[in-house]
């Protein structure tokens, strides 16, 4: 089973080194790991998708928790989520293909029906850039070998997920929602950008 988890982590060095080795520890196989900048200064996202079975998903968060970097761990769903993926690839499209050059107007049809762009247009090449769901970036990649076009390169970035709906206080105010200041009617809400660390106690150093 795939289990996707958007963690928070101080921009720290050695940070990717040290969740790498809590995966081999537990013995999980990562699928996919995209670290970028968060909203946060000096804090990085992490989106990791490792395979372990379904009961194992408690475990690897509190796992990963006990990391004195961390800041936050969320797992989270297709159903709860909002889950994409960016692709780039390469198509031989040259004279030497079967159909000549006329393969490339049936690349951009193709392109056009899974909502791919082109971002580059070389002699003997052409370059797609797709965002969606990784189903979706598989599907279009299979339907260009079948049919019969030569794959040149691929690079995906692996899973980005954000969560549905709830936005944090200061998302609300950069968006102008009055709802952001605290009022009567919103102070049952939380406000705070993070959830606490519910596992202060428990921080490991890496063995």
């Amino acid at each position: 089973m795939l289990h996707t988890f958007v963690a928070l982590v101080q921009d720290k060095p050695g940070v990717l080194t040290r969740v790498a080795s809590l995966f081999r520890r537990l013995s999980i196989n990562i699928v996919s790991l995209t670290v970028g900048e968060s909203e946060r200064a000096d804090t990085s996202r992490m989106t990791i998708v490792c395979e372990a079975p379904e009961h194992s998903a408690h475990r690897i968060r509190a796992s990963l928790y006990k990391l004195e970097i961390t800041v936050d761990v969320d797992e989270v769903g297709r159903s709860e989520a909002v889950i994409r993926e960016l692709c780039l690839i390469k198509v031989s499209a040259g004279p030497q293909e079967p159909n000549g050059l006329s393969s490339r107007s049936q690349i951009f049809e193709l392109a056009n029906v899974f909502r791919a762009r082109v971002v580059d247009l070389a002699p003997e090449s052409i370059m797609l850039e797709m965002t969606g769901s990784s189903s979706k970036i598989e599907g279009l990649i299979q339907v260009l070998r079948e049919s019969n076009y030569t794959i040149l390169e691929v690079s995906r970035t692996g899973r980005m997920a954000m969560r549905r709906g709830h936005h944090t206080s200061r998302v609300l105010k950069a968006l102008g929602n009055p709802n952001a200041t605290p009022t009567p009617s919103n102070l049952a809400k939380p406000t705070t950008d993070l959830i606490p660390n519910e596992f202060e106690d428990v921080h490991e150093e890496e063995e």
